[in-house]
């Protein structure tokens, strides 16, 4: 009898192991809701700006935000020469905002038209964007001043997609 029993559990454990397992069904989540446009948005200047502040007080005053300019400037003017020409002002401009194409542009700052960046060049343009964002006038650039709100803009009917 034992090798009848021992035959048998042997055919009858191919059978077991060739179950197939249950399907696994995978359905879709929902889709998530659009996230809302920023309302909040923060120029590369400003971050440059904030950036400047050298005691950790989150405020940038005169006295940070010219020594912070002279930094920017010197650590691309390597050969001293007092300018920069219009890729070193570029690779300036990606180094201390983020891209070579943020404003101020090369064009804006060069003011007496030699294709260079003199440092006064710069430092009167950066004298225009303190006075910008120093918007209580107390000498004093602080994070809430250099932070735009923009208005966030109503969505049009449907949430701007047709029906299908």
């Amino acid at each position: 009898m034992r090798p009848a029993l021992l035959l048998a559990a042997l055919f009858a454990t191919p059978a077991v192991a060739q179950e197939t397992p249950p399907p696994i069904v995978v359905t879709a989540r929902p889709a998530a809701p659009d996230q809302p446009p920023a309302t909040m948005i923060v120029e590369p200047v400003a971050m440059m700006i904030a950036a400047f502040d050298a005691d950790g007080d989150a405020r940038v005053t005169r006295v940070e935000f010219d020594a912070g300019l002279r930094r920017s400037f010197d650590a691309i003017d390597t050969r001293r020469t007092g300018s920069l020409g219009y890729i070193a002002f570029s690779d300036w401009s990606e180094r201390w905002m983020g891209d070579r194409n943020t404003l101020p542009s090369p064009f804006e700052t060069d003011r007496d038209g030699d294709n260079r960046i003199s440092f006064d060049e710069l430092a009167a343009r950066f004298d225009l964007l303190f006075a910008r964002f120093d918007k209580d006038k107390d000498g004093v650039i602080v994070r809430s001043e250099l932070v735009t709100v923009r208005p966030q803009a109503p969505r049009p009917p449907n949430d701007g997609r047709r029906k299908r």
